[in-house]
Formats: structure tokens, C-alpha cells, sequence
């Protein structure tokens, strides 16, 4: 409508009962409005997508500013290239780094035309003389991005450059000034290598070593090649730990004490320091290695001598006493004892007096020796003052054990002494004392052997004594026993433990000893040694043994045939007259066949040359039962004994094996032993075996049997079973190998 024309209604002519309907004309051009409409519509796209494009650039200008400002605030240098090597983008510090260079670095220019500028300013010393070489080094490093490496520059500092590519080609590049960590690298390795202290550097990663000092290598005797090829724990003896493991302190660790192995196999004593640092770009440990050998060893010295009597180098009285307090608190917890011998040389003030103090010294040290050589490993001899001696008798079982020990003590002192052509002959007295029942504390004890000493030197001086507190106290403990031992008895709570009896050709069980075990329900395992001394005295000896056979016949009746069961018997059990009868009874209510028992005797019941006893121990052999000689050789007249009675077996005493390997007397008596037993076709036992020198000597020497602690302890039944029967599926095992090679 034409802006001059009134906008507002038409008036029609006014005619009475007449309807006028309006006219509408077409407007004029109204086909050419919708075209029009079309290039306004066109028009408003272009302009909306050119502002939106210009939106997004200035968000891309915003972005790439950000991401400037980001970059700017890093503290190492950062730059972007495109595929082709040109400058996108890099932050202040780049442009820091490469302060000579920087008036060159444009979005668009490539990175080796900056690079041979450079080079022409003489701004890396690396490429004078070689400029297109290091050029075209520099460019296959970037193009080939790898491992870090690094690129010194005019002003001296060093850079250390690491590249990666992008997913479209391009390349990021990270610069960082190391010049001061060089610094440091340069003053550690001048104070590393220099330093006379044997230092080493460990990755902590693996333990590998990376890194010695020359007095690492002169110290170690190793060469820095071979250094490399090994870790920690190669040097480290024992230990398992690493030296900086633990809490830190002020990031050092304080010393310790290790063990190292030199490369010719010597222990050295080292105090090692640690400190963590990095080294080479990895976490590492810097250890400082001070050679504490001789400090140690002067150290254990002073020790030694404060432990040891200077003279003969024995334990002195407090060294002896932390021992015994030692043996003491085991003996508490097992049922065995420890007997205390105080050894008091006899008259030894004569020998000072007529030889001189250097003769009397020199034989105190011979006497030492002969002292030492003839104990066991576990006994223990120290020298208390001038003329007495001591020794700790540990594991002590039977009274028996303890006057042997004595006897032998006596008789070592009692041989000749050749002391610089002197021949010395001195004798000594022995007192006793026995724990837990003369004291249950080293110094009761030693106070008590003491008293026993001196009792032994003014009633049986040259012999031995055992310390008493009174016949009244005695009798208390043997009524005690005596009725402890009815109630058990009576009960039946005494039980047989079995000893294995092993075949030297086979090395296979062939048998096995009972021992009679007393489980107190307040003393714990009570020691046969006092209680079968009670039982032989008040007679419960019969109705014990008789409990001890059956049970053992009847044990030995599920054992696998032909292993056999030894029963130890009593001289007064022969006296009741009824032991054939018992025997047979036994064999017959367990259905164990005679064959495979076996009675022990000792010497001491052939001493009443009783007809009846012979005449038992033919019927007892004429019924299949085998006959054994116990303690063989402890008596006065064992020889005249084998005419008396054809034993199957002879049993070697203990007396004689323990410290057989180191006495030739001794050596000389077992080989009689054995090749008498050869001769009357006996079997012969060696008792209380207890090192494989002792086996292997027997074994050599034709021994058929031995049993001791070498093999086994007495056990219960259920664990001697459990023995045997891993023997048989042995044994069958190797039948089944042996007839499959057959077939």
C-alpha cells in the first residue's frame, strides 16, 4: 500500500434494500514478492553462517590464546610443528632457551632454516666444524622422534630435548635446562669417584648396581664391567633386606652392620650409609660401604676374653653360668637333666712348686684338651680358677650317664702328661650336682657341685662325689615316687616309646628297643633314672615289666614282619620265677610270634651264676625268643659271660661309641667287639650312635645294628608305626622299579 494513501475503511454508497459486495482486485506484481522472499531467505543464511564463522574464529583466536597462556606458564620450553617442520606455536621459556635465535622463530618457518642460522651465529658449539653433519643429525632426530638426548648451547648451558609426533604428523617439542642438575651430577661424580669410602649406586628398581667408585673396585675386586653384571644381594652374605629399606631419618639411614662376599669369597664386616637420589634419570640409592672388619674382629676379641679364661680359651665361670642358665631353660621345658661336675685338679700347688709356674700353665692347657676331647658336642667345659674345672653335662636321662662321665673324666686326667720332657702325673676329684633336683639356678647349682667337690677331695679324693641335702630329704622324694608310681601302675598310664634298631647293610628298620616312658601330670615326662631304681628297690620292678612286655607284644604284633620289638629285663624279674610263664603269656594274648621279640639282659644278672636263670635263658631261646647282652663290656667278666649262655645279640654300650671317631683305645675295643661277634656268629649293636663319623666308622668296621639319636629318639607307637609303614611302600616302590627293569 502506498505510504500518501489514508489507512482506513472504504465508505459505501448507501442504497435502501440493496446488498453491496466488495470488489478485490489482484495487486500488481505479486508474483515477483515470492522470489523476493527466496533472496531475502538466501541473504539472512550467507550473513548467519558468516557470523557464526567469525564467531568461531574468534573462539579460535580465544582458544589458541588460552593455549598460549597456558603454555606460557609452564616452566619448561614448548614448541608445536606442523608435519612439514614449521613453527606453530611455542611458549616464553622456548623463546628463553633459544634467546639467540629467537628474532628467527615465525608461524611458517621451518625449523632447520632456524636451526643452519644458528648455527652460522655459532650458537651450537657441537656443530662448529661439521655444521651440515649436525644439521642434518639435528633433523633425523626430529623427524625419528626416540629416546631424550641432549644439546649444549652457546651460553654453556645444556638442553635437554625430547620430541613425540602428533596424530596428523606434526611434532611436539619439550626443552629443559639441565645446567644445574649437570652441575651436581659433575661435583657427585668428583666426590664419587675421588672419594677413598667403596661407594656404589643401586637402582632401586631390581638392586641392579649402575654405578661404583675405583675404591669400590680396589676394595671388592671386582671391575666396574663386572660391577654391572651383578646386584646387591650378590655382595650381601646373608641378608635378605635392602640397607635403605626401613624409616628414614633426615633422608639418610643410619648405619648398619652387613656381611659381604668379595670377590674372592671373604666375608668383610661393612657399616653401610644410603642415601636416595636420582642418577642417570632413574631413582637410585647412593651407599657409602665402611670396611668395619678389624673393628669387629678386636670387638669380638674383648668379647671373648671377657667369656673366656685366658689361658686354656675356655669359658670363664660367667660364661659357663649364662650356659647353664641356657640348658636350664630348655631342661624345663623336656623331661631330661643337667649334671654339674666341679673338677679340682689334686695337689696341684706341688706341680707349681717343683716344675715352675710355665711348666704348671702348660699342663693346665694339655689337661684343657684332654678334658675337651672327651665330652660330646652338647657338654660344655670351662676352667672356673687355677686347678678346677667344669663341666656341664646336658640331656642327661639316667644316673648312669652321669658316673660315666665322671669315670672318664677321672680316667683322662689319671694318663701321663709329657709337659717340655716332663712326665706329669696328677689325679682329680669330681663333685656332682644334678638339676632340677640340687637347684634349679646356676649359681645353686654351682654352689651345691661346690660342696660335692669338696666332700670328694676329704672322703674319696681321686674319685667323685654327688652332692646330698640329707638322707631325710631323700627318703621324702623316694616315698613319693614309690607312691605315684603304685597309682600308676595302677592305672595303667606308663607307656613303652620305641627306639628304631637300624640295619647297616640296609639301612632299614629291623627292629626297635621299647623304653619305658612315665607321663606325670604335674612333673611332665618323669626320666627312667628315677623311677626304675624305685621300682627295682621296692619291687614294683615285676608288675611294671610286665605292663611294659605285653603292651610292647602287643604294639609289635601290627608292625610289619619281620621287624622285631626289644624288651629290656630286670634281674629280679628272674628271681620271681615266672618269667617264662609271663613271656609265653604275652607272645600268646598278642599273637606276636617269638621270633620277633627279642629280651635284653645285662651283665649284672649272669653275676649270680644262678642255674636258674641259665635255665631260664635256655627255655626262653628254646621257645624261638632272642637273647640279647645289653651294656656289653661295662662288667668285669663280659667274655666268660658268652660261655655261659649263646647270645644272639651283643649290644655295644654307649660308653664306648660316643667320642669313638677321636679315641683310638676306643676304636681298638669296638673292632674286638665286632670281630668277636663275627667270629660266634652274634649280631653286633653299637648303642647311642649320635654323628654320622660314629655310623660310617661302624659300618665300615662290619657293625650288623645301631640305634641312637642319630636315627630317632624313642617314639610313641603311632609314630613308629607311621615309620615302618612308609618303609614298607618304600621298599615296595623300589621292588616295582626293580621288576620293571627286570621285565
Amino acid at each position: 500500500m502506498p505510504p500518501d494513501r489514508p489507512n482506513k475503511k472504504r465508505q459505501l454508497p448507501s442504497h435502501p434494500g440493496r446488498t453491496f459486495k466488495p470488489i478485490r482486485k489482484p495487486a500488481p506484481q505479486a508474483k515477483w514478492k515470492g522470489k523476493d522472499r527466496r533472496i531475502a531467505a538466501d541473504i539472512t543464511e550467507v550473513v548467519r553462517k558468516r557470523a557464526a564463522a567469525e564467531a568461531a574464529m574468534a573462539e579460535a583466536r580465544k582458544s589458541h590464546e588460552r593455549l598460549r597462556e597456558a603454555i606460557d606458564l609452564l616452566p619448561q620450553g614448548i614448541v608445536f610443528l606442523d608435519a612439514e617442520g614449521r613453527y606453530i606455536l611455542w611458549n616464553k621459556k622456548y623463546a628463553e632457551i633459544y634467546s639467540r635465535s629467537a628474532d628467527l622463530f615465525k608461524p611458517g618457518v621451518r625449523m632447520a632454516d632456524t636451526l643452519r642460522a644458528g648455527v652460522a651465529r655459532g650458537d651450537y658449539p657441537e656443530a662448529v666444524g661439521r655444521e651440515e653433519e649436525w644439521i642434518a643429525e639435528r633433523m633425523a632426530k626430529l623427524y625419528q622422534p626416540g629416546e631424550c638426548h641432549e644439546q649444549l648451547i652457546s651460553d654453556g648451558r645444556c638442553i635437554q630435548i625430547e620430541e613425540r609426533k602428533t596424530a596428523d604428523g606434526g611434532i611436539i617439542g619439550l626443552r629443559i635446562d639441565i645446567t644445574e642438575l649437570k652441575r651436581r651430577e659433575s661435583s657427585f661424580r668428583l666426590l664419587f669417584d675421588s672419594n677413598p669410602v667403596p661407594m656404589i649406586v643401586c637402582a632401586i628398581d631390581g638392586e641392579r648396581i649402575i654405578g661404583v667408585n675405583d675404591a669400590a673396585v680396589e676394595h671388592y675386586g671386582y671391575s666396574p664391567a663386572e660391577f654391572r653384571s651383578l646386584t646387591l644381594r650378590d655382595l650381601q652374605a646373608f641378608e635378605a633386606d635392602r640397607p635403605w629399606d626401613g624409616d628414614p631419618r633426615a633422608d639418610e639411614r643410619a648405619a648398619r652392620t652387613w656381611k659381604h662376599v668379595r670377590a674372592d669369597g671373604t666375608l668383610i664386616d661393612l657399616a653401610v650409609y644410603s642415601r636416595q637420589l636420582t642418577y642417570d634419570g632413574e631413582p637410585a640409592v647412593l651407599l657409602a660401604l665402611m670396611d668395619i672388619t678389624e673393628r669387629k674382629r678386636a670387638e669380638m676379641r674383648l668379647a671373648f676374653m671377657a667369656q673366656h679364661d685366658g689361658l686354656t680359651g675356655l669359658p670363664n665361670r660367667n660364661s659357663l653360668r649364662k650356659r647353664l642358665d641356657d640348658m636350664l631353660t630348655h631342661t624345663r621345658r623336656s623331661d631330661g637333666k643337667v649334671a654339674v661336675h666341679f673338677l679340682g685338679i689334686d695337689n696341684f700347688k706341688a706341680v707349681n712348686d717343683s716344675l715352675g709356674h710355665a711348666i704348671g700353665d702348660k699342663l693346665l692347657r694339655s689337661i684343657s684338651r684332654r678334658l675337651r676331647s672327651t665330652l660330646r658336642d652338647d657338654d660344655v667345659i670351662g676352667r672356673l680358677n687355677s686347678d678346677e674345672f667344669a663341666v656341664l653335662q646336658s640331656g642327661v636321662e639316667r644316673t648312669e650317664d652321669i658316673v660315666l662321665l665322671a669315670k672318664r673324666l677321672l680316667h683322662a686326667i689319671g694318663e701321663p702328661f709329657l709337659v717340655d720332657g716332663h712326665s706329669v702325673v696328677v689325679s682329680a676329684s669330681i663333685g656332682i650336682a644334678v638339676a632340677p633336683g640340687d637347684g634349679d639356678e646356676s649359681d645353686k647349682l654351682f654352689m651345691s657341685a661346690d660342696m660335692a667337690l669338696s666332700k670328694a677331695k676329704v672322703e674319696a679324693r681321686g674319685g667323685y662325689s654327688f652332692f646330698e641335702t640329707g638322707m631325710d630329704a631323700r627318703a621324702q622324694t623316694r616315698r613319693k615316687i614309690e607312691f605315684e608310681l603304685r597309682q600308676a601302675l595302677q592305672h595303667e598310664v606308663l607307656r613303652p616309646h620305641y627306639q628304631p634298631l637300624i640295619g647297616l647293610s640296609t639301612g632299614t628298620i629291623s627292629g626297635c628297643e621299647a623304653l619305658v616312658r612315665w607321663p606325670h601330670p604335674e612333673r611332665g615326662m618323669v626320666s627312667p633314672a628315677d623311677f626304675i631304681p624305685v621300682a627295682e628297690e621296692t619291687g614294683l620292678i615285676n608288675p611294671l615289666g610286665l605292663q611294659v612286655l605285653r603292651r610292647a607284644c602287643l604294639d609289635a604284633a601290627a608292625w610289619p614282619d619281620p621287624v622285631r620289638v626289644a624288651v629290656n629285663l630286670s634281674p629280679l624279674q628272674f628271681r620271681v620265677g615266672n618269667l617264662l610263664t609271663t613271656v609265653m603269656d604275652a607272645l600268646k594274648h598278642s599273637g606276636l610270634p617269638p621270633k620277633r621279640l627279642e629280651l635284653e639282659i645285662t651283665e649284672t644278672l649272669l653275676l649270680e651264676k644262678s642255674s636258674q636263670v641259665i635255665a631260664t635263658l635256655h627255655a626262653l631261646r628254646a621257645l624261638g625268643v632272642r637273647i640279647s647282652m645289653d651294656d656289653f663290656g661295662t662288667g668285669y667278666s663280659s667274655l666268660s659271660y658268652l660261655r655261659s649262655f649263646p647270645f644272639d645279640k651283643i649290644k655295644i654300650d654307649q660308653s664306648f661309641v660316643r667320642g669313638l671317631c677321636a679315641n683310638h683305645e676306643l676304636q681298638a675295643i669296638v673292632r674286638s667287639i665286632i670281630s668277636l661277634g663275627r667270629g660266634l656268629g652274634v649280631t653286633i649293636t653299637a648303642e647311642g650312635v649320635e654323628t654320622e663319623a660314629e655310623l660310617n666308622w661302624l659300618r665300615s668296621e662290619g657293625c650288623h645294628e645301631a640305634q641312637g639319636f642319630l636315627f630317632s629318639p624313642g617314639r610313641p607307637n603311632d609314630e613308629i608305626a607311621a615309620m615302618l609303614a612308609a618303609q614298607c611302600e618304600s621298599t615296595d616302590a623300589a621292588a616295582l622299579r626293580m621288576a620293571s627293569r627286570v621285565a
